[in-house]
């Protein structure tokens, strides 16, 4: 009985080797797919950002409260000598008409504290557009990041704490078309409950270069929505 029992345990200890092995290979698989399709994307990204300075475009933004468009604002844009894209306006600033007494300085202050969010929301946004490969290597370092295989041969490569601490950003690429797709990040403004979503698409122009033709950031907590579009490509 007892040499029975003994073999049950040498046998329940191997078991438990051959496991703890099994799954010590598999986390070193995952982390070399990872980093072999992280490379993908860094190289795929400068390719195209590097194709992307020979173009100017139109960038269009629009600012929504509950649905209803509030401000409307347009850009040429194109890629200056120093790297950064420098934005064109297009479009004057909307005359506001000033309501007094009471009502008017409610008003005002809605719109003030509105302007603030507003400035807190794109600066949130500036963290994750354009995607930054150095932010998904430094996560991928800290044992941060994941890979999933998707339909129709695509990947979505995933990062915690990427830009703020408990965020997430996902990011969609066409491995036959060597190309970013979309980009889905959950994060947060000062607070966690102020959750924000962020939704980038990428299309693709005549040449091949690939480009960020749509970001949407949704507010839920304010019923806020920032949508930009990119268009109008031209060499």
């Amino acid at each position: 009985m007892r040499k029975s029992c003994r073999f049950n345990g040498v046998l329940g200890l191997m078991s438990l080797v051959l496991l703890t092995a099994s799954l010590g290979r598999a986390q070193e698989d995952s982390k070399e797919k990872l980093k072999t399709w992280l490379a993908a994307v860094k190289a795929s990204m400068a390719k195209s950002q590097q194709s992307l300075r020979q173009y100017t475009w139109v960038e269009t933004t629009e600012i929504s409260l509950k649905g209803e468009v509030k401000a409307r604002k347009q850009n040429d844009c194109r890629y200056g000598p120093d790297g950064t894209v420098q934005k064109t306006p297009t479009t004057a600033p909307e005359e506001q008409k000033k309501k007094r007494g009471l009502k008017g300085k409610i008003v005002a202050k809605k719109k003030e504290e509105l302007s603030d969010y507003m400035e807190r929301a794109s600066s949130l946004v500036k963290r994750y557009v354009p995607p930054d490969p150095s932010r998904m290597q430094a996560a991928m370092q800290a044992g941060k990041g994941t890979v999933q295989l998707a339909p129709d041969s695509k990947v979505v490569l995933i990062f915690r704490d990427y830009a703020k601490p408990g965020d997430e950003f996902a990011l969609t690429f066409d491995g036959p078309g060597k190309r970013v797709e979309g980009v889905k990040v959950r994060s947060y403004l000062d607070e966690a409950e102020d959750a924000v979503g962020l939704t980038l698409s990428f299309s693709n122009l005549p040449d091949g270069t690939n480009y960020l033709s749509e970001s949407l950031l949704d507010a839920t907590a304010k019923n806020v929505q920032i949508k930009t579009t990119n268009f109008g490509h031209q060499k």
